[in-house]
């Protein structure tokens, strides 16, 4: 069965690691911010003390950043329980509002999110540009070998 737990500090090296194996580092930019992912808060999927998905995020002021998000066995709703974590402690927090970036070659992303209540609120033309200049192992070309050029913002307004 999959259990989720709030990410612990004794987590921190196997998330780096993790994210490393998977993104190529553990930083992660979005709006020209990097963000080391191990340091973040967040919470993890398991299922048998492996781990099947993680989402990080950033709180500033009352705003809520999604700053990452991985699944391993999609379809099965592990991203989906993972976002709902977020989405509930930003609403104990009081925060307004939940947003992300994502890229213009991430559909599966773009579908997940729109299908979660997220909106789209900003098209950031040629910002992987500079992303690039803080993390260069970003590649030129990404899913369906489309190029990765823009960042795309989605929001979820919550309700306080």
């Amino acid at each position: 069965m999959v259990y989720i737990q709030k990410i612990t500090p004794a987590m921190k090296e196997t998330i780096r690691m993790f994210m490393c194996e998977n993104w190529g580092s553990s930083l992660m930019v979005s709006r020209g911010k990097g963000h080391q992912l191990e340091e973040l808060p967040g919470f993890v999927a398991l299922l048998d003390d492996r781990i099947i998905g993680i989402i990080t995020y950033e709180v500033t002021g009352n705003i809520c950043e999604i700053v990452s998000l991985d699944s391993f066995e999609e379809r099965k709703g592990i991203g989906t329980k993972l976002v709902d974590c977020v989405l509930q402690f930003a609403e104990e927090e009081r925060c307004g509002r939940v947003w992300l970036i994502t890229t213009n070659d991430n559909m599966n992303a773009l579908r997940f999110y729109q299908k979660r209540n997220f909106v789209m609120t900003n098209l950031y033309v040629n910002a992987v540009e500079e992303a690039r200049k803080i993390k260069k192992e970003i590649p030129r070309i990404g899913y369906d070998n489309i190029p990765i050029l823009h960042e795309i913002q989605l929001e979820y307004r919550l309700i306080n």
